[in-house]
């Protein structure tokens, strides 16, 4: 009968000892695997007017009436210039984000929408997505300054005029990661991950 206990409690021990070696494998796997997968904000697309630069200034009329100096915030707030077209599936699901984001941080931020292209496609647009809470200006020069080569885009001038953030945006995280960036004081989270390695 002492045979079969110490047996056992051999065992025991063992199969301790065994699941303390696996919960230790698991635990430095879930590290490795997190410095990988290390948050990945907006791609900046090193064209176009540079983080820290002064934000070009346009005057523009708005689809929904009115004008806007795209650049320089008469309210004294953050701009975020979200570039998108009637055609881009991403840029679509993206709206409810934007949507969000007016109505969660307005207190600091405004939301433009930004295209070029015919003005009718783009009003029909802007009706059929009810996109008018937003202002959306349509403007050639505005995309050949800021070099928009891809959609959706979003560029984010601070308060005092100047570039934040910038970056291809794909999903809410992306967008948010220009507020993450402006918050932090770098051109991006990217940068901003390369520097704490």
């Amino acid at each position: 009968m002492t045979d079969a206990l110490v047996i056992s409690n051999i065992i025991l021990w063992v199969v301790v000892l065994a699941l303390l070696l696996t919960v230790l494998a698991l635990a430095r796997q879930i590290g490795i695997l997190y410095e990988r997968i290390a948050p990945m904000g907006a791609l900046m697309l090193d064209h176009g007017p540079k983080v820290g630069d002064a934000a070009p200034v346009f005057g523009l009329e708005s689809l929904g009436g009115g004008s806007l100096a795209v650049g320089l915030s008469a309210s004294k707030k953050s701009q975020l210039l979200f570039f998108l077209s009637p055609t881009c599936p991403v840029c679509k699901k993206l709206l409810p984000v934007l949507r969000s984001i007016k109505d969660s941080e307005a207190s600091w931020v405004e939301v433009i929408l930004a295209s070029d292209g015919d003005r009718a496609e783009h009003s029909a647009f802007y009706s059929k997505a009810k996109l008018e809470p937003f202002p959306y200006v349509l403007s050639n020069d505005m995309g050949m300054t800021y070099k928009i080569g891809k959609l959706p885009y979003a560029i984010l001038i601070g308060e005092d005029g100047r570039i934040r953030a910038k970056g291809l945006v794909n999903s809410r995280e992306q967008l948010e990661s220009l507020f993450v960036a402006k918050e932090l004081g770098v051109a991006s989270v990217q940068e901003y991950i390369d520097q704490r390695a």
